[in-house]
């Protein structure tokens, strides 16, 4: 569910397109048929009430944020390779930030996503460039670390 929460939420903000959701709620309905909550968005056709049915429906207390986190973080990384627009990315990556639960939002590594434009207004775009790229590869650090522990 933490896919589909991570696409839900990046639909909302126009990162992922409708067909992208549709895709990868598919792919989990096919794995989980008998999920109640995944049949009722298979049914749903207005994709503003799957949006809002799954934001009000995740059991936000059991959700596995790095699960979650590893979803979001894979397609930002696309989205951030197509990107061209620094300033376009920030304004996105804020608004992203926005609309993340607050339980979500001051954990590492969407809290830089908070921060991550303001060197933006003295014009350092190598130092935005850097909290987005440290943001974009913050499992990937993560893992590392933990694997030579």
């Amino acid at each position: 569910m933490e896919e589909l929460f991570a696409y839900a939420i990046l639909l909302y903000e126009n990162i992922v397109t409708e067909e992208m959701y549709q895709k990868k709620l598919n792919e989990l309905f096919l794995k989980n048929s008998e999920n109640e909550m995944l049949l009722k968005l298979e049914w749903e056709t207005d994709i503003d009430e799957a949006i809002l049915y799954i934001r009000t429906h995740i059991e936000y207390q059991n959700i596995n944020y790095e699960k979650f986190g590893k979803s979001i973080i894979r397609i930002l990384k696309k989205y951030y390779e197509y990107c061209t627009d620094i300033k376009q990315f920030a304004e996105k990556m804020y608004s992203l930030w926005k609309v993340l639960p607050t339980a979500i939002q001051h954990k590492q590594p969407f809290y830089m996503l908070s921060y991550a434009d303001d060197p933006l207004s003295w014009e350092d775009i190598e130092q935005s460039r850097s909290i987005y790229e440290n943001v974009l590869n913050y499992y990937k650090v993560t893992e590392y670390k933990n694997n030579i522990k």
